[in-house]
């Protein structure tokens, strides 16, 4: 049996015992997560796709640690400019193992797995500003003074004598 989930903007094939590296969850160590975001599950002969999600169908993980991952260097350049930029990033990552695939969220209900599960939702990095704080930081234009035609009425005058 596997499933196709969808966490921090991709998609991983995945079967019960899987390790793989995810986007960052706000989870402990230990931790079991629901992954909810199921887009297909395959159970030998049977198919089930979901359009896009499988309504009941959930992955239950466990978080096995949380880490950055390796450096990735950006370099910019502008040939004969004297222009150089070098920055890094390091990208945070949830290693989890996949404890099973659940078709039915009914088969989750009835006790199947223990009470300590619950849903994560993947930290989000960035945070929006409230309305009032954008509409104070933006600096309003002034008035343009309307254009003036004395030049053009002098200019008639000087021609004319």
């Amino acid at each position: 049996m596997y499933a196709v989930i969808k966490t921090g903007g991709k998609q991983y094939r995945v079967k019960e015992g899987d390790v793989l590296s995810v986007e960052r969850f706000e989870a402990e160590k230990g931790q079991t997560i629901n992954l909810d975001k199921v887009l297909l599950i395959e159970d030998g002969n049977n198919i089930q796709v979901g359009r896009p999600y499988l309504d009941r169908a959930v992955v239950k993980a466990e978080i096995l640690e949380n880490y950055k991952d390796e450096k990735v260097i950006v370099f910019k350049k502008k040939r004969r400019k004297g222009y150089r930029r070098t920055k890094g990033h390091r990208q945070l990552l949830t290693k989890i193992k996949i404890t099973g695939i659940y078709p039915e969220a009914a088969a989750v209900e009835e006790g199947k797995l223990s009470a300590e599960t619950e849903t994560v939702a993947p930290k989000r990095t960035r945070k929006k500003e409230s309305s009032e704080a954008q509409e104070k930081s933006v600096p309003k234009k002034k008035a343009r003074a309307p254009r003036t035609t004395e030049k053009k009425a002098t200019m008639k005058t000087a021609k004319e004598d």
